[in-house]
């Protein structure tokens, strides 16, 4: 049981820094939707637009598509564009404030690659088939999306993250299940071998238990706590004053721990959320930064 103890303290210790770094990093989320009053907003807007009507007015025969000049003028800007987004896990690295703040770069991130949506659809020119450049786009969607999904939720899971906590730290969440553990240990001293085995498994249980499927979705099956809870609930005395006092107590703290547990799940599926599209985008990104060379090196062989 140590060691277990020590493996989650390793987890806390692990998950108390990912939780620091969310709550800063959701509040600069939160602003760059209104950064200098949607600036880049504005300008991701203004170049669709432009870029729209450019599409329709200008004429390209036989029709549209990535091998026309004009074709060949958006791939280049889309393309400089997605290595340019890319830098932005090396701005992190550098603070600086004014124009090109962290803020001010991370909202230029945010709808020039939405822009991105305009600027490579009108690129492909609507063909689209069961090739590298069809790759390329669709990976290129993939990034985007998972983005938007990234740059929603740290908007607004940090706030529910703090609520569940209530002024308390993980470590604290954490220590208070340890010391319910303990308590639970020295009250069941008295019960024969089934009882005991009971509460041993309720002890053996700790927040972190299950696979990602049921820390994202929140969704537990029974654990030792829950089947505890539920035995000593059952469970008489009959007419044994001592043994009834007894069963109580575990009771109560069977039903402690097991809100204790769920609070600490809630924390943990939250920050599971916050981090789960990082998995998504990132790989995603090297991704369509592969299928992209790919697509520039045929469109240049065969051109």
């Amino acid at each position: 049981m140590a060691t277990r103890r020590a493996d989650v303290g390793t987890d806390l210790a692990e998950t108390d820094e990912v939780e620091r770094s969310t709550v800063s990093t959701g509040a600069r989320h939160e602003g760059v939707w209104r950064y200098r009053g949607s600036y880049w907003g504005k300008m991701a807007l203004g170049i669709s637009v432009t870029l729209i009507i450019a599409y329709v007015l200008i004429d390209v025969e036989p029709r549209h598509n990535g091998g026309s000049w004009l074709g060949y003028t958006l791939g280049t800007a889309g393309g400089g564009l997605i290595l340019w987004l890319t830098m932005l896990g090396v701005r992190k690295r550098a603070m600086t404030p004014g124009r090109w703040s962290l803020k001010g770069w991370t909202s230029a991130h945010v709808y020039l690659g939405l822009s991105l949506v305009v600027i490579g659809t009108l690129h492909t020119g609507f063909q689209l088939g069961w090739n590298v450049h069809t790759l390329a786009w669709v990976l290129m969607m993939i990034v985007i999306v998972t983005g938007i999904f990234g740059i929603t939720v740290y908007g607004i899971l940090p706030r529910q993250l703090s609520s569940n906590r209530d002024e308390t730290t993980e470590a604290q969440m954490l220590e208070t299940v340890t010391d319910i553990d303990r308590q639970l240990f020295d009250t069941a001293q008295p019960l024969d071998a089934d009882g005991a085995a009971v509460i041993q498994e309720a002890i053996d249980e700790t927040p972190f238990d299950g696979g990602i499927g049921q820390r994202l979705s929140g969704k537990y099956r029974g654990g030792g706590t829950a089947r505890g809870l539920a035995d000593f609930r059952a469970r008489s005395s009959h007419g044994d004053r001592s043994l009834d006092e007894l069963y109580d107590r575990l009771e109560a703290l069977l039903a402690r721990k097991q809100a204790a547990l769920s609070r600490i799940r809630r924390h943990l599926r939250i920050k599971a959320l916050l981090q789960i599209w990082l998995y998504i985008h990132v790989p995603m990104t090297f991704a369509l930064l592969a299928a992209l060379s790919a697509h520039i090196v045929s469109v240049f062989f065969y051109w």
